[in-house]
């Protein structure tokens, strides 16, 4: 329920009618008639005044001792400025006439000592003429007590009586000067006062001088303060507690008090329920919160006992002026009750009605970190949960902090405690959220200090940095991106690339047999860098990968740079003095920043680009795990275990069945080797030792021979034996067929080639890795059952398809006639269209198969 429909606010707020004279009681305006309605009239003076304890207990003094009963004959009001001093003496102003009393208003504000002497202004306004009292020298205690007996009762109003003996210091009175002579006259008066019997004198002192006043000032207030101490008692209008009722009366014209009680309980209940107050403390919020409603207790606490100590804040008609201004700014905003947090900082006459009291510096921190479109407070209004969005937590939480933030002592900062109290709402805002709002804002504002909940004129380590951060040059950002890849790329001390950072051409980039992860800071490869070297043509094409940027994450990883180089810069500049927590801070998000340099590098670095038939093929490398911090292990990594572009040895069953096919009879080994390296798509076999070793398992396991051209004919030397491959000009693979013709032809009698020589293959490898043909070769037993015909339909488990190529080689070298079918259906990933026809129909063409059904979706 809105807050208006429980407390109706008065029709000069509703309506806007808020300067200040409003609210600024002047005694000496309504003496001449020229106050404000609110004050000038008797009846809605009195209708808008709460009647505090001790506002009744000074009507009660004042009308007996006025009357001619016993009591007081001088009252003195002091509380701190702004404390209903002058808004008392209005009152009796108005209730002497009730009580059929002549008064006497003396206003220290109004007077110019020049012009003006106060005992001849008391006579003045007694008998409308000056005759007895009349010269520079205090009149004496006889002259004074005859014009009071002669107008009794008579009530006498002083207010600012010290402001007028600061100014009367300049005025000279023979040897002496005015103030002296004023000082003398209050001995005298409060002397005659207590002589008439229905005489009172009533009057305001401030607790301390102000900072404005003369350097004497402090003097003259104790001067009167013992002038006055032997027969006056302090009273203080307004009591703590009442502060709340005060301003209710002055501000509303009806409260509902059921629906203010159902409303508080309700908060009381919630707050219970969230462990922000306990039994005794709910019971006394409670209490507090009913008399200040539709304003949280905390609303009050704060100006009262925090801006209130500012010298320059009028405590009553400050607070008045203020909640004027901010219960007609919420009058359309549904609330429940006025928590700090609804301060409207943008509106111009709130926040000038606060930054007069702490300096105009603060109208700048104030947009830069709660009210401006891009300030920290507005960032966590939108990037906070949908859920809490319409609710602007950031804007709420960063004034509540700002209000908490100030003092005219040494007291300011709140807790989170406090925070939560001020800002949850039953069911809708739960205290936890406000937790990761804190977080956020020390995040993002500017201005509240690294030390505490609290803001501060002087910037923040945020400050700090983001100054810095607009001096960091492209330049330097580039240079650490830089830096952070080539420090990636040593932490792999046995890289499978060597690595070009940044070529500004094809030129740079040698051609030779080694892989080459070639580095650029743009989306994609130009076609050039694979098609040329220098002035010619590029030929060893397959051994090159590019790792290009993903464009839409360079101003994120930009960002995170300059941020980085500006934490280092303030770190090691022993110009900046900053406090030891702030130190800390800085340390932890340099080694946050640190840590988080590999992934972020890697976000931007993500778009890798193979060479295959024509074109490249794009491999998204995603979000790098954790564990990563080497770019060259990683991408390794990913191209032989994951993409199969790369093979750390291939198989000699491979090399038989695609490379060297049925109908050729020997092949070249430097030319198959060059196939691979210069072939843009075709398998990159991870060095040439790996490639030798494959030839030489080939040999050996008889799937090929080994030998030479000599004089353009082939020749066998080994076969199903140790071989030593060399990959020179004129070294062959020979068909097993062709190998052993030759070898009868030289009188070579085959190597003995026992069962047991190899083991089978026993672990889940790709088709690439070395099969075994033990089997194959192996003869059979007897005294066994043999079978003529063999029909199997398998179901095979990924990580046993070696397993199917070792059993058909061994039926193969059983029966002469063979029927192999394979069915294949895979599902729960996917293949780029290129990639399907490059590795895998390719390869069925090179051997041979032919594909009786295929279904591509």
């Amino acid at each position: 329920m809105a807050f208006t429909l429980v407390a109706r606010p008065h029709e000069d707020i509703i309506k806007g009618k808020l300067t200040m004279d409003v609210f600024a009681a002047d005694l000496w305006q309504v003496l001449i008639k020229k106050a404000p309605i609110e004050y000038q009239d008797r009846d809605l003076f009195f209708k808008r005044t709460y009647e505090t304890e001790n506002l009744r207990r000074i009507f009660s003094i004042a009308e007996n001792r006025l009357k001619g009963k016993s009591g007081d004959s001088v009252i003195q009001l002091q509380t701190p400025f702004g404390g209903g001093k002058t808004h008392t003496l209005i009152a009796l102003y108005h209730k002497a006439q009730e009580w059929g009393a002549k008064t006497v208003v003396l206003d220290g504000t109004a007077f110019d000592p020049k012009e003006i002497r106060l005992w001849e202004e008391i006579e003045r306004q007694l008998t409308g003429k000056v005759e007895i009292t009349s010269g520079d020298n205090a009149p004496g205690k006889d002259k004074l007590l005859r014009i009071l007996a002669e107008n009794s009762p008579v009530l006498i109003l002083m207010d600012e009586v010290l402001e007028y003996v600061t100014k009367a210091e300049a005025v000279k009175v023979g040897d002496s000067n005015l103030a002296a002579q004023t000082l003398a006259f209050m001995q005298e008066l409060t002397g005659a006062v207590s002589a008439v019997g229905e005489a009172l004198l009533v009057l305001t002192l401030p607790s301390s001088a102000p900072d404005h006043y003369s350097e004497n000032a402090e003097r003259f207030l104790q001067q009167l303060q013992k002038v006055t101490g032997r027969t006056e008692k302090i009273h203080a209008p307004v009591g703590e507690e009442e502060i709340g009722h005060v301003i209710r009366k002055r501000l509303f014209e009806s409260v509902d008090e059921a629906k203010v009680k159902e409303i508080v309980d309700q908060f009381v209940e919630y707050a219970k329920v969230e462990g922000l107050l306990d039994g005794e403390e709910a019971i006394s919020y409670r209490e507090r919160f009913i008399r200040s409603y539709p304003f949280k207790p905390e609303v009050v606490d704060v100006l009262y006992k925090r801006w209130g100590s500012f010298p320059s804040f009028q405590r009553t008609r400050g607070v008045l002026r203020l909640l004027s201004l901010v219960v007609h700014d919420l009058l359309n905003d549904r609330l429940p009750f006025i928590r700090l947090g609804d301060f409207n900082l943008r509106n111009d006459e709130i926040r000038r009605e606060l930054i007069k009291h702490i300096g105009e510096e603060w109208d700048s921190i104030i947009s830069q970190d709660i009210t401006s479109t891009d300030s920290g407070a507005s960032k966590v209004d939108r990037e906070i949960q949908s859920t809490f969005r319409p609710f602007k937590l950031g804007t709420v939480v960063g004034t509540t902090i700002f209000m908490y933030s100030h003092s005219g002592g040494t007291e300011k900062g709140t807790t989170m405690r406090e925070i939560k109290i001020s800002t949850v709402y039953p069911k809708d805002i739960p205290s936890s959220i406000v937790d990761t709002i804190v977080m956020e804002l020390k995040r993002q504002e500017f201005y509240l200090s690294d030390e505490g909940l609290y803001f501060t004129n002087q910037p923040n380590l945020n400050r700090i940095l983001l100054m810095r951060e607009e001096n960091v040059s492209e330049q330097e950002i580039i240079h650490k991106e830089r830096e952070i890849i080539e420090d990636s790329i040593a932490k792999d001390r046995e890289s499978k690339f060597k690595v070009y950072i940044w070529p500004q051409s094809h030129k740079d980039i040698p051609d030779d047999e080694r892989f080459k992860l070639v580095i650029l800071s743009k989306a994609e490869p130009e076609m050039e860098f694979m098609e040329k070297y220098g002035e010619g043509f590029r030929t060893y094409r397959n051994t090159l990968f590019f790792l290009c940027t993903d464009e839409t994450s360079k101003d994120g990883f930009h960002r995170f740079l300059r941020r980085l180089i500006a934490q280092e810069l303030v770190a090691s500049d022993k110009r900046i003095s900053l406090t030891e927590n702030q130190r800390q801070e800085l340390e932890n998000k340099i080694r946050n920043a640190k840590n988080k340099v590999y992934e972020e590098l890697r976000r931007y670095y993500r778009k890798l680009f193979v060479p295959g038939r024509n074109v490249f093929r794009t491999i998204d490398l995603g979000i790098p795990a954790y564990s990563e911090t080497a770019l060259t292990s990683e991408i390794y990594r990913r191209l032989k275990d994951e993409e199969g572009e790369i093979v750390e040895q291939i198989s000699p069953l491979v090399i038989k069945s695609k490379y060297f096919p049925e109908d050729k009879e020997y092949l070249e080994t430097r030319t198959l080797y060059e196939t691979f390296l210069r072939t843009p798509g075709e398998m990159r076999v991870l060095s040439k030792e790996a490639f030798i070793k494959s030839i030489a398992q080939g040999v050996k396991s008889g799937l090929f021979g080994l030998g030479y051209l000599k004089e353009g004919e082939p020749e066998c030397l080994y076969f199903k034996e140790e071989a030593k491959v060399e990959l020179v000009d004129g070294e062959i693979i020979l068909s097993e067929k062709l190998c052993l013709k030759k070898r009868e032809e030289a009188k070579v009698e085959p190597a003995y080639f026992p069962e047991d020589q190899y083991e089978p293959v026993k672990s889940a490898q790709q088709i690439l890795e070395p099969v075994d043909e033990k089997e194959a070769y192996s003869s059979p037993k007897t005294g066994i059952h043999e079978y003529k015909n063999v029909k199997l339909k398998l179901r095979v488990p990924k990580e046993n398809l070696s397993e199917i190529v070792r059993i058909v080689l061994l039926l193969a070298k059983r029966f002469n006639k063979h029927d192999i079918r394979v069915e294949i259906k895979m599902s729960g990933g996917s293949i780029e269209s290129t990639e399907y026809e490059d590795k895998v129909e390719e390869a069925l063409r090179q051997g041979k198969i032919e594909i009786e059904e295929k279904e591509l979706d």
